[in-house]
């Protein structure tokens, strides 16, 4: 976050002096970041603070989805202000200092580099016991905040290397155009992970149903022809931690938890025998 936010007063500073659109666009872009990184960590102190608080049913594991979401929809609108920016530069070129921003735009991409070297050593993957309901497992599969956060992260290496590529065009092939162009492209590519991103995360925070979990329940409870469900809801709670309400007949409750142990992601469970 620290890194993110002293590269990202820097490029802003150096576009205003320098005139580049793709490094304005680029130090534009880290601010949101910082402020996304930042709110990453506060997501991840407030989950874990309040992992034992009763007044949260089932944890406190959503915490993370609702900042990725948030964050999400920041970057949306970021990616709108680069392209109205890029194509209003476009028609109406200005003068770029064009090995000046070069320079910026370089250091800038390393800082993202370094940023998502340090983001990725959080992608390892570890369960907790069935037993730890509020203790749900982290991997960047499953965990929507530590993704918004490696999203922002890989979004700016993005626009940083345009930038190189943009500034470098200008300066040795007289490309002015190719530093707006560059911002639109940019911002195409960041809508399209921004809008990934809020699609996954809502479908947590709307409490969508798993397929996949909800299969392998049918299966293993109704695969020996003894038992018949007559509800079943199941949804995610946190990073690779799903509850499920199951309401059968045909068998006991005993019956239904020993068949449903392999189902791991399953960190809640409620049973209804009928």
């Amino acid at each position: 976050m620290v890194l993110t936010a002293l590269m990202m007063a820097g490029e802003v500073l150096a576009g205003y002096v320098t005139g580049s659109m793709a490094l304005l666009a680029d130090g534009f872009h880290m601010a949101t970041h910082a402020g996304a990184l930042g709110v990453a960590a506060g997501a991840y102190a407030y989950a874990r603070r309040h992992a034992s608080d009763p007044a949260f049913s089932f944890g406190t594991g959503k915490v993370g989805d609702l900042a990725g979401f948030a964050s999400a929809m920041v970057l949306g609108l970021v990616a709108l202000g680069i392209a109205v920016e890029s194509l209003l530069r476009l028609f109406h070129p200005s003068a770029v200092a064009f090995g000046e921003a070069t320079i910026i735009a370089v250091i800038g991409l390393a800082v993202n580099l370094a940023s998502a070297l340090l983001l990725s050593g959080g992608h390892h993957h570890h369960h907790h016991g069935r037993d730890h309901p509020h203790g749900h497992a982290h991997s960047h599969a499953g965990d929507n905040n530590l993704r918004s956060a490696y999203v922002h992260v890989l979004a700016d290496a993005l626009t940083s290397v345009l930038a190189v590529a943009a500034l470098l065009a200008g300066r040795y092939l007289g490309w002015v155009w190719m530093d707006p162009a560059m911002g639109i492209v940019g911002a195409v590519v960041i809508t399209r992970w921004s809008w990934t991103l809020i699609r996954d995360t809502a479908a947590v925070l709307l409490d969508r149903t798993d397929p996949h979990v909800t299969k392998e329940i049918r299966e293993l409870l109704e695969g020996p022809g003894d038992a018949r469900i007559n509800d079943l809801h199941v949804w995610r709670v946190g990073p690779e931690a799903h509850a499920a309400i199951v309401s059968v007949c045909g068998v006991t409750d005993a019956t239904v938890r020993q068949r449903l142990t392999p189902v791991h992601e399953i960190a809640h469970l409620t049973v209804e025998v009928r």
